[in-house]
Formats: structure tokens, C-alpha cells, sequence
């Protein structure tokens, strides 16, 4: 039985191999994101662990927030000669570190990165954790000097002897290049400009007395604990926040952790979809196959193996098709790995592959995913092999599954879809975001399956309304074409089901994003009434003269300026809720409409007062007039009274949960020297519009980061941000359809081997070369569309159902984009015929007598 086994998977080695294309790809995405992952978490742990002093003293901050308030917490530096008496302390180091100042060059082109990673302007200290050395120039010396770091200079054309103008938080000043500094550990793409520590200290927070952290260095023989605790009984821990070396790394490693987590869920949500395809395309490929062989499986029983050895031979065959697969994606998950490392390079991170980090978890989940996959998928067609009977051998082979009912099928789908269409209803009627949301994964996974399951019983009716017009455009062909689809509905509905699984992820996800952008679209013409809004294009805080300059420019009538600070506040059914707050400047509401439930904006601005979305506060128990506490950072706490309830109907993202605003006199008190986040303009009486954008565009000029945005310009932003996660969806659907496609050439290809006698007879009776490849690609067509059909069918339902839990955000509209959904019915037909060429070809070739006295 084992001879036989080997022999029968190399006679069908080529079939097979369109099969292990499924499992090396799932098993490639896999392999490749834990590869990655490793290797960049390895390489940072190994700069955090070098570069953090033994014990650091940071501001305490209990409030975190998604978006930046450009507000820089600091210490006393005096805390540095304190802490230098304590016992066991060996050296202590003044830092000074900022990530809210803008640099740029002469010609007002910005010298910070491109990719995301932040501008941190720091003071020159030199110790032996410095990621840094001096490598040609020379240190900075007092006000107006400066070092860059070599890969910043290199990229954005910089030399020794340059003047970068710096736009920190008190003020923006210029520098005059004198040195350049090279990493010797991992660049993590990052631009760093150095100052000498009293200008640092003066230039970017303002003061000579203060500093952002204290690092203190042990002496021989403490521990980073032991100085901890004496560092911690010299201060007062309220006040600040004490870590060791480790606690600051895993700190550092926490926030790279987002960044990283966000790459290893895309990659192995490509592996999902790989392997969820791939799953139909190995159970179509056993069971053709296996249909193929009954008449030597009949006769292996009539030599006496039993069913357990027939069904022990296909799965072997398996997991020789799994082994191959898995070490063939391993080898490609190693090679991902290294095109995203060298990715990153590209965009400033720079890894080396020769460092690249393969535990032993990363062979074990590729053979584990890539066996597993392979064997499960052909479980069923191995048990459908055990039970073909000995007298198979004595009669023609019949293919496996034509005639036999699809009772059963229709059951178990009827319940679970069933199932599915409840838990989706239950999605629609529930008025809790997180309750639909868990109905709606549910769902949309029970649907998904009851589709799959029942997809041969809509086989007959669906295809032969699709392929209604072949006989009358194409003949006989056409009619032979729809026969042949409809001859194995179980067939056609697992080839189907491939392209069905990505097209109804696109579907879905296509109606949810263009409905969130007509929302958005709509909550701007409701709210918006500024005539520009100017803010920085990656949202971090400005500083006050760029504010000044707005203020001043010609043509601008009423500014209001919008700043943001975390708070926490605590609500009277007893939760404390940490969020987002912003503030304002009065005349809110002649650049913005908003609708109150109760109260007003003067109301809402007033010293003292805060504002919060009438849902919010009817959820928690707050009424007009209620006193809420309130904390902000550095530990400032206060009560506000409620001067107004809100109802906009607004999105709740980004942090900003409950709605909350107030004046600028309250955000001065308790947050004073923050940077604002964005300002809203109107042109003055005489001035038109075009007008003052191009005096903007004026004044903006020495701050690339920053744009003057009309309400068509906002929107365009909107839909830029949105259309990131189409893109990640489109990248989806491509290796859906790479794998639809493998399935779709299987199919076909195993059916024209099957069908080689009725080809023959066919060619004999007059059928020509042409006429043939035609009939094939059109059944490869009608399959593919009913494919499409199905998918957008089911993404339009999950469509429906991701708007209503947008719904509960605030996101009401409802879109559906037809051109999208048009143009993929249109592409499933193109793939069909792509999918057909190699199957037809190979058929047209056929030698007609050889074909006629095939067995």
C-alpha cells in the first residue's frame, strides 16, 4: 500500500503541485510575519536594552491619549544634583527630548521623515548608551548650533555648514549644521537633531530649569532595582515616574509593540484568506482525483486492502502534499521576511537580514498550518475513498457525487444559515456597538459556511440563468459550455467557492467604506461652516506663531483655535472614563454648527463649564447642571459643571469618546503652554475665498507639515484614509483570486482528463479545435461569475450589517458602490477566461483517436 501510494502521487505529482501552491503561500505569510516580527522585536530589545540608563525619572502621567496635544511634560533639572547624592548612584544626566518640533531647510522643505516615524530634537550627551557618535564635524557649542544625525543628512541632501530652521513648541530659531552623528545600533528611522543641553533646554521647553527626564546611572555593585528603591525614597513617587533599564525597554518595546501587531495581523490575515481559499482547492483537487480513480481504488478492495488502508493511502498522499508545501513556504516565508526588511530599509528602519531572527516557533506553526491545512482538507475525500466498493473495479468509473442527492447539504445549510441569519438580525436590532459587533463576526462566519455548504444546490438554477443567452450566442458550444457547469453541481459550488470567499470580503467591506465616507461626508457639510481649516497633515499639534501668522494674514477675518488634552473624568454611575477633550475659542459657532439638546456654546465655553454628547451623558447619569471630576495630566485635577448636552450624531474615534469640550480659559488653567491642534478661518467681509487661500498658502509656506483645507479638501482627506483599508481589502481579494484561479485550472484541468473520451467523440463528430477551447472557456466564465454572484451577494448582506454597527458610532449614511461591485462582476469573468487558457489549449491538442480510446 505504501508502494502504491508514492506511485499513485507522483503519477499525479503535476495535479497536486497547483494544490501545494495554496499551502505554500498560507504557509509563506505565516512563517514570513512571525520571521519579521522576531527580527525586529529581537534588533529593538537589543537598542532599548543598550540605550536605557538604569534607573529614569519621568513626570507621572496617569492619562494617555491617541492624539497629541503637543503640551511638553517636564522635571526640575536640579533633580540631577539632588539625585547625584543619593547612595549608589554614580552619575546623573539631564535629558532633553521633544517629538512636537517640525525641522526644515532653507527652502522650507521638511527634513523629518516621511514614513510616520517622529523628528526628535534632543540635547547632546555623550555616554556609553548613546546610539550615536560623532563622526565628522564637532559637538554643538552654545546657541545655534547644531548635529544631524548621517542617514537624515544623507537622505534630505544636508552638509556641514547648512542652517535648518527648528519650529519648537516656544518658538521657532535657527541652527547652523556643525557635526554630523552616526547610529551604532539600529536606525528606527527616526531624524535627530542635537543641541548642547542649555539651548536644548531653553529653545525647546522654555526654560533653563527644567528637563523632559533625569537618568541616573548606578555605581558598581547596585542593581537597577536596589537604586530604584533609593532614588524612589528620595522622591516623592506621586510626582514622578521611576523605571529601570528593563522597565524602560519593555516600555519603548510596548509602543513598537502597535506598529508591529499591525504588520503580523495584515500578513496573517493574508494567510487566513490563503488558507480559507486553499481548503476548497484541495478538497476539489482529492475528490476529482479520487473520483478519477475508482476503478483502481476497486480493485486495490478487491485485492484485499480494507477501507482503513484506502483511506490511510489518500491521506498520506496528503500529508506528502503538506510536507512539501510547508518546507516550500518556509523557504518563501524566509524570503518575505527578507523583502520586509528590506522594505523598512527603504523607509528608514534600518535591519539587517543577516540578523534575522528564525525561532523555533516559526518551523513548527509553518509545518503545523501547512500539514494541518492539507490533511483536514482531504479528510473527507479520503473517507468518501474508503468507501468505494471492490465491485468498482468490474465497471465504469463514474464521477463521484453527479447523481447523488444534496438532501443532507440542503439541511445542515438551511440550519446554518439559519443560524447566521439570525445572529446578523440580532446584529441589526441590537443598539450596543459591542453586542453587534459580536453578533456580526458570528454571523458573517455562520453565513460563510451555510453559503459554502448549500453553494451545489444553487448551482443548477443560478448558472443556468447566467449562462441563459450561451445557446443563442454561441450554439451548441454555448449549451455543451452551461451543461458541462451544471453536469457536478458539488464541483462547481467548491470552484466557486474560492473566488465566493473573496469577493464577499470586498463586497462587504466596499459597502461599509463608502458608507463611512458618505457619513463623514455628510457630518462634514452638517458641521464644518469655516471656510478653511488649517491643521498639520499627520495631525501633530503647531506651534503659537504659527498661529500668529494665521491671525495676521491678510484677508483672514475670525480664527477659533482647537486643542486637544487627555482628561479622565469620573461620571455618577461610578465608571472613570479616560478619553480625548477639546477646547475652543468663543464664536465656535461661527466656524462649526452644532445642535444642543440642552444648552448653548456660550454655555459650554464658559470658565468652569464643560460639554459632553447627550447620548454619553444619558448612558452615565449626567443632567444640565451636573459637576463632574475632572483630571488632567501632571495629576491637576477639578470639578466642571455641565453647561451643555451636544447631539451631532458625531463619530466616536481616535479617543475622543464621550463628546467633551470647554473654553480655552479652562484648558489655560489646568494645561497651560499646549500647542494647537487646529484652526478654523473665515475670510474677512471683502475677501473671497480663493482670496484668502492663496494668502494662506502664503504664510504656510515655511511649514510644509501644515494645509489650509476647504470642505472638498477635507473630504478628499477623509476618503485618502479610508481607501488605506480598501487597499489592504483589494490586496485580499488579488491573493484570492491567485488561488480561485489555481482552483479554477485545477478543476478544469482534471475535467478535461476526465472528459477525454467525450472530447474525442466530440472532435470526431465535426467539433473544432476552436469550437472546443471555446466551450471550455466559456463553463470556466459561467463558473467564475456564479462564483462572484454568490460573494457579492453575501458581501452586500455583511455590508449592510457593518453599516448598522457604524450606525451606532454615529455613522448613519448608507452607500453602495456600484461601479466597484460592476467592475468585479466584469473582472470574475475575465479571471474565468485567464483561468481556461492553459486547460483549453491542452484539450484542443488532444490526439483524437488516442482520446476516443481512452479509458
Amino acid at each position: 500500500m505504501l508502494k502504491a501510494t508514492l506511485r499513485s502521487f507522483l503519477a499525479h505529482k503535476g495535479r497536486l503541485l497547483l494544490s501545494a501552491l495554496a499551502v505554500v503561500l498560507s504557509v509563506a505569510f505565516v512563517a514570513g510575519s512571525l520571521i519579521f516580527s522576531d527580527t525586529v522585536t529581537r534588533t529593538f530589545d537589543r537598542l532599548f536594552a543598550s540605550t536605557a540608563a538604569d534607573v529614569t525619572v519621568e513626570p507621572k502621567n496617569d492619562l494617555t491619549s491617541q492624539i497629541p496635544t503637543g503640551a511638553t511634560q517636564t522635571v526640575p533639572a536640579a533633580l540631577a544634583d539632588r539625585l547625584t547624592k543619593v547612595d549608589g548612584v554614580a552619575a546623573t544626566h539631564v535629558d532633553v527630548d521633544v517629538e512636537n518640533a517640525t525641522v526644515v531647510d532653507s527652502e522650507h522643505h521638511s527634513v523629518g521623515p516621511t514614513t510616520g516615524a517622529p523628528t526628535i530634537v534632543t540635547n547632546w550627551e555623550v555616554t556609553k548608551r548613546s546610539p550615536v557618535k560623532l563622526t565628522s564635524g564637532h559637538e554643538p557649542q552654545g546657541d545655534g548650533e547644531a548635529l544631524l544625525d548621517a542617514d537624515t543628512a544623507k537622505k534630505k541632501h544636508v552638509r556641514i555648514g547648512d542652517t535648518l530652521t527648528v519650529q519648537a513648541q516656544p518658538g521657532q530659531f535657527t541652527v547652523r549644521i556643525v557635526g554630523i552623528a552616526t547610529f551604532t545600533t539600529t536606525n528606527p528611522g527616526a531624524a535627530l537633531i542635537f543641541l548642547d543641553t542649555p539651548t536644548a533646554q531653553t529653545r525647546l521647553l522654555g526654560s533653563p530649569d527644567a528637563a523632559t527626564s533625569i537618568s541616573v546611572d548606578a555605581a558598581p555593585g547596585v542593581s537597577d532595582a536596589q537604586l530604584k528603591q533609593r532614588v524612589a525614597a528620595e522622591l516623592n513617587t506621586k510626582t514622578y515616574d521611576l523605571k529601570t533599564a528593563s522597565e524602560q525597554a519593555k516600555s519603548a518595546a510596548a509602543q513598537l509593540g502597535g506598529f508591529l501587531d499591525v504588520i503580523k495581523y495584515v500578513m496573517l490575515g493574508f494567510a487566513g484568506i490563503a488558507v480559507l481559499v486553499g481548503v476548497f482547492l484541495i478538497v476539489n483537487t482529492f475528490s476529482m482525483l479520487i473520483a478519477q480513480r475508482t476503478r483502481e481504488l476497486g480493485l486495490l478492495r478487491a485485492l484485499g486492502a480494507d477501507r482503513r488502508q484506502v483511506r490511510r493511502s489518500v491521506l498520506t498522499e496528503a500529508l506528502l502534499l503538506g510536507l512539501v508545501g510547508s518546507t516550500l513556504g518556509l523557504a518563501a516565508g524566509i524570503g518575505l521576511a527578507v523583502g520586509l526588511i528590506k522594505l523598512m530599509t527603504a523607509f528608514g528602519m534600518n535591519l539587517k537580514s543577516t540578523e534575522m531572527v528564525i525561532g523555533w516557533g516559526t518551523p513548527v506553526s509553518a509545518y503545523v498550518v501547512g500539514v494541518g491545512v492539507t490533511f483536514v482538507a482531504a479528510y473527507l475525500p479520503a473517507r468518501r475513498a474508503a468507501g468505494v466498493s471492490p465491485m468498482a473495479a468490474l465497471a465504469d468509473a463514474e464521477v463521484a457525487g453527479v447523481g447523488r442527492p444534496l438532501r443532507v447539504r440542503a439541511v445542515v445549510g438551511s440550519v446554518v444559515g439559519a443560524a447566521g441569519v439570525a445572529a446578523l438580525a440580532g446584529c441589526v436590532a441590537s443598539s450596543k456597538t459591542s453586542t453587534a459587533a459580536s453578533l456580526l463576526g458570528l454571523g458573517v462566519v455562520l453565513t460563510l459556511i451555510a453559503t459554502v455548504i448549500a453553494g451545489p444546490l444553487l448551482v443548477r438554477p443560478v448558472i443556468r440563468v447566467l449562462g441563459g443567452a450561451f445557446p443563442a450566442l454561441f450554439g451548441s458550444v454555448g449549451r455543451m459550455s452551461q451543461r458541462n457547469a451544471l453536469r457536478n453541481p458539488r464541483r462547481t459550488g467548491a470552484t466557486a467557492a474560492a473566488l465566493m470567499v473573496g469577493l464577499a470580503l470586498v463586497g462587504g467591506m466596499s459597502v461599509a467604506s463608502a458608507s463611512m465616507s458618505k457619513s463623514f461626508d455628510q457630518q462634514i457639510d452638517k458641521t464644518l461652516g469655516a471656510d478653511f481649516v488649517i491643521q498639520n497633515s499627520n495631525f501633530v499639534p503647531f506651534t503659537q506663531e504659527l498661529t500668529d501668522k494665521v491671525r495676521g494674514t491678510e484677508g483672514a477675518g475670525l480664527v477659533v483655535r482647537q486643542r486637544f488634552t487627555p482628561v479622565a473624568v469620573r461620571l455618577p454611575d461610578g465608571k472613570r472614563i479616560e478619553t480625548t477633550a477639546a477646547a475652543y475659542d468663543p464664536r465656535l459657532d461661527d466656524v462649526a454648527h452644532i445642535t444642543y439638546a440642552q444648552g448653548d456654546t456660550a454655555a459650554a465655553l464658559a470658565d468652569g463649564h464643560i460639554a459632553m454628547d447627550v447620548k454619553f451623558a444619558r448612558k452615565h447619569g449626567v443632567r444640565l447642571g451636573s459637576t463632574i471630576p475632572v483630571q488632567f495630566p501632571a495629576g491637576r485635577k477639578t470639578e466642571l459643571t455641565v453647561g451643555a448636552l451636544s447631539d451631532q450624531d458625531a463619530a466616536e474615534g481616535f479617543g475622543m469618546q464621550g463628546g467633551l469640550y470647554f473654553g480655552f480659559g479652562t484648558i489655560e488653567k489646568y494645561l497651560p503652554g499646549g500647542q494647537d491642534s487646529a484652526l478654523y478661518v473665515n475670510a474677512a467681509s471683502g475677501t473671497s475665498a480663493d482670496q484668502l487661500r492663496a494668502q494662506l498658502k502664503k504664510t504656510l509656506d515655511p511649514y510644509p507639515q501644515v494645509q489650509a483645507l476647504d470642505q472638498a479638501d477635507y473630504k478628499k482627506l477623509i476618503h485618502d484614509q479610508i481607501a488605506v483599508l480598501l487597499y489592504l481589502v483589494y490586496a485580499l481579494l488579488g491573493l484570492a483570486i491567485v488561488i480561485a484561479v489555481l482552483g479554477v485550472v485545477n478543476t478544469l484541468a482534471l475535467s478535461v482528463v476526465e472528459r477525454t473520451r467525450e472530447i474525442g467523440l466530440l472532435r470526431a463528430i465535426g467539433l473544432a479545435r476552436r469550437q472546443l477551447r471555446r466551450m471550455i472557456r466559456l463553463e470556466s466564465v459561467v463558473i467564475a461569475v456564479f462564483g462572484a454572484v454568490l460573494g457579492l451577494a453575501l458581501g452586500l448582506v455583511w455590508g449592510v450589517c457593518v453599516q448598522q454597527v457604524l450606525a451606532l458610532q454615529g455613522m448613519k449614511a448608507f452607500a453602495i458602490p456600484w461601479t466597484t461591485l460592476i467592475a468585479v462582476v466584469v473582472g470574475s469573468a475575465v479571471v474565468g477566461i485567464v483561468a481556461a487558457l492553459l486547460p483549453a489549449l491542452r484539450a484542443s491538442r488532444m490526439n483524437v483517436l488516442a482520446a476516443i480510446a481512452h479509458e
